[in-house]
This record gives structure tokens, C-alpha cells and sequence, in this order.
């Protein structure tokens, strides 16, 4: 019984410690994704796995730093987008979508996120972003001026809210937008 007792407590000590090892990893990943961030990309998210372009029906692998878009049928990656698109990413509206190949689902997103074809309102880019955290990015135009502890910039970065101004449009699975919480409705994918 005595030894039964003791793999028990074993066993739950080192899915303690895997577990806790899994939230550091997930932290280092999240915080590390803001540098991958291109400052085209919508601000208020501390994680983006993908951005998505109703505009073009296009994608944008953050990890990977490739766009993804169809030709002849197929979904090709590239590092840019082909002259055809005649696509501004500093004013086109992009979508965050934290699901892993998501143009493998394309018309779901094509349906979910129609009304934002030709959207003619203001997203903040990363680029015009007064909050310190993005100046860890080689591109921001404040980079180097990065300090752990500054505090996060003055409130004209939208406190944190994403591109969406905290009305729960414009990301997928509750994308962390800096505040380790989810916002909006889009939570059941």
C-alpha cells in the first residue's frame, strides 16, 4: 500500500511540474510573438498565430513571416503577396485568428468576416502604436527605446482593447489582446 501511496504522490508531483513547465512555455511564447508581429499587424495582441485579409480572401502566418493566398485553386505561401492584390496592409482591415491552418477553412471565415470587405474605418498598425511593448519590433520606428520597466504607453493606444475597440469583432478563439483574458464572441472554434 505504502508504495502504491508513494507513485501516487510521485505521479501528481511531476504533472505538477509538467504543468507548471507548460504555463512558463506558453508565456515565453506569447510575449516572444509580439516581435514576430509585422507593425502592419493590428495592435492590442500580446499572441497572433494568423492575420486574415477579407479584402483579398488572404492570410498571414506570423510565425513563419508568409503570406498565404490562392492561385489557380491552390493555397500558395510566399514572403509577399503578388502585385495583383494592389493591397495597402497598413490600412487594410486584418482579422487575428489563433487556429492553426485556417485556410484550410477558408469559407468560414469568408462568411464570418464579410462585413469587413472594403471596411473604410481606422485600425491602429502596429507602426503608429505609442505603446512601448511593440518598440521591441526591429520595424517599429521607436525601436530600442524598449525598457522592461517603462510602463505600457499613454492611454492613445486604445488600453489594450485590439483593433476593434473592445466591440468583440476582429479576432478568433478570444485572441489575447495584452491582458491575458478574451474578449469577444468568437470563442467557439
Amino acid at each position: 500500500m505504502k508504495k502504491i501511496i508513494s507513485m501516487l504522490c510521485l505521479a501528481i508531483c511531476l504533472a505538477g511540474i509538467n504543468g507548471v513547465s507548460a504555463q512558463i512555455r506558453i508565456s515565453v511564447n506569447a510575449s516572444a510573438n509580439i516581435v514576430s508581429q509585422p507593425v502592419w499587424g493590428p495592435t492590442g495582441y500580446d499572441y497572433a498565430r494568423y492575420y486574415y485579409m477579407p479584402d483579398i480572401d488572404a492570410y498571414y502566418s506570423v510565425p513563419n513571416h508568409t503570406f498565404v493566398y490562392l492561385e489557380g485553386g491552390n493555397w500558395v505561401f510566399g514572403e509577399s503577396l503578388p502585385e495583383r492584390f494592389h493591397y495597402d496592409l497598413y490600412h487594410g482591415y486584418k482579422v487575428v485568428v489563433n487556429e492553426p491552418r485556417p485556410y484550410l477553412h477558408a469559407d468560414v471565415y469568408r462568411t464570418k468576416y464579410s462585413q469587413y470587405r472594403g471596411w473604410q474605418g481606422k485600425q491602429e498598425v502596429i507602426r503608429d502604436s505609442r505603446d512601448n511593448r511593440y518598440y521591441a519590433i526591429k520595424d517599429h520606428p521607436m525601436h530600442g527605446n524598449y525598457h522592461p520597466d517603462m510602463r505600457r504607453g499613454d492611454e492613445d493606444h486604445g488600453g489594450g482593447r485590439g483593433h476593434d475597440n473592445g466591440r468583440g469583432r476582429g479576432h478568433e478563439n478570444g485572441g489575447d489582446r495584452g491582458h491575458g483574458r478574451p474578449h469577444g464572441d468568437d470563442h467557439h472554434h
